[in-house]
């Protein structure tokens, strides 16, 4: 599939809050522009605000405060870390209710707008933007539930990731912890696209895609037969995912926080809109 990043570069770095963009040969299936009072919360018939999350050696821990978790009352969501008089750390993490699967002979995107703070000092600090399989909320384990990061990035490095994780810890075809993963350079903490393209236009599931984008740009991309088994492919391509916007503070990847680091909105990840789309 031919990506065109002319509609992005026609936006200026730090737009005024836009609901999703409309792109050719897609329609909007869902958005959230987050559009609400300052300091107000994000809509819960929409979102589950997630509060018990112990994963990664994070120190975080996950509330539903406004401090955490606000909306700017100028159409963006901030997820605000905030480190206390006695050093704990608290953040915000949310999960869709609804999720979303790539239909057979269609193709599915996912796109975010969003932006770091400008924080001289983001030791610790872990944005992200990603999906989970639904089966996980059924019983089904990580990483076999199947996992797609289509943003993340630590410590503050100009640095974007975009990772799969699926099938089997100890290796395997995902090579599992580590996932399958590919990086793209950022060039300031200004507003950027963020997006992930499922295609199975194919009809064929080796042949079928899955594609990074930075900024309408194409930087990672699998196809199944990378994987090269039906089952896994499946986990990520054929099944129902839901959607997740977190701060991470501390963790097996980027370490912890120092004493430099800085606590509230210098370190924020402030998101202008989550959409889905579908191939018209």
């Amino acid at each position: 599939m031919r990506f065109s990043t002319a509609l992005y570069a026609s936006l200026p770095a730090l737009a005024a809050a836009i609901p999703a963009p409309n792109i050719n040969g897609f329609n909007i299936v869902w958005q959230d522009a987050f559009s609400g009072c300052q300091g107000c919360s994000v809509d819960l018939d929409t979102w589950n605000v997630a509060l018990d999350v112990s994963v990664n050696n994070e120190l975080q821990e996950y509330t539903e405060s406004n401090s955490n978790i606000q909306l700017s009352g100028g159409d963006s969501l901030q997820l605000v870390p905030c480190k206390s008089d006695n050093g704990q750390w608290s953040s915000g993490r949310i999960e869709s209710k609804k999720t979303w699967m790539a239909q057979p002979g269609r193709i599915m995107r996912v796109e975010a707008q969003l932006r770091t703070g400008d924080a001289l000092s983001k030791q610790g600090m872990w944005p992200a933007f990603w999906m989970l399989g639904d089966a996980i909320r059924h019983g089904t384990e990580w990483p076999t539930c199947g996992e797609l990061d289509i943003f993340e990035r630590v410590n503050g490095d100009l640095t974007g990731y975009g990772t799969v994780h699926c099938g089997q810890l100890g290796g395997g075809v995902c090579n599992e912890p580590s996932g399958l993963g590919k990086a793209v350079a950022i060039p300031d903490n200004n507003l950027h696209f963020w997006a992930i393209v499922i295609d199975r236009t194919s009809g064929n599931w080796q042949t079928e895609t899955i594609t990074w984008l930075f900024d309408g740009a194409p930087f990672h991309s699998l196809v199944g037969s990378d994987l090269g088994d039906e089952g896994t492919w499946g986990t990520l391509a054929h099944s129902p995912m839901y959607i997740l916007l977190n701060v991470a503070v501390g963790g097996n990847w980027p370490g912890y926080p120092d004493e430099a680091t800085e606590s509230g909105y210098a370190n924020m990840m402030e998101v202008m809109y989550v959409a889905v789309y579908e191939s018209a």
